[in-house]
């Protein structure tokens, strides 16, 4: 957990910055202009065990990145909590990618197998990131 006595590096402020920046911007994202592109990763076996349709998973998911993406950045004291708790939303939307691959489903950019293997290799850079930013020096 955090310790309020300690501070962290400029370099993991500013990645925690960034990063906050660019979840706020994909939340916002989801909600408006890139909800299909959002749908493409959404699993299908989250419409058959939930009472959700792919574009309440990608609304959800949304804003679920908005608030994580501000809590990064207000809420300083409190980067270590939020930093697993992003680092776990990470892991938990990766089956979305996977199945992206699987199904050679199109969003993004994403129109060949290949591009959707690299995006892959990604998820656990992000991961890593909201981990590496978000803890003490």
């Amino acid at each position: 957990m955090t310790n309020p006595g300690r501070s962290t590096s400029p370099a993991r402020t500013i990645a925690r910055w960034a990063l906050g920046g660019a979840l706020a911007f994909a939340g916002i994202s989801h909600l408006f202009w890139a909800r299909k592109e959002f749908q493409a990763q959404v699993p299908d076996w989250t419409t058959e065990y939930t009472p959700l349709d792919k574009d309440a998973v990608v609304v959800a998911s949304g804003a679920v990145e908005i608030m994580l993406g501000a809590a990064l950045i207000a809420l300083p004291k409190e980067r270590s909590r939020i930093g697993l708790m992003l680092a776990a939303f990470f892991v938990a939307v990766f089956p979305g990618n996977i199945e992206q691959y699987m199904k050679k489903r199109d969003g993004f950019g994403l129109d060949t197998d290949r591009k959707r293997l690299v995006r892959l290799f990604f998820q656990p850079v992000l991961v890593a990131w909201a981990y590496w930013s978000t803890r003490d020096r």
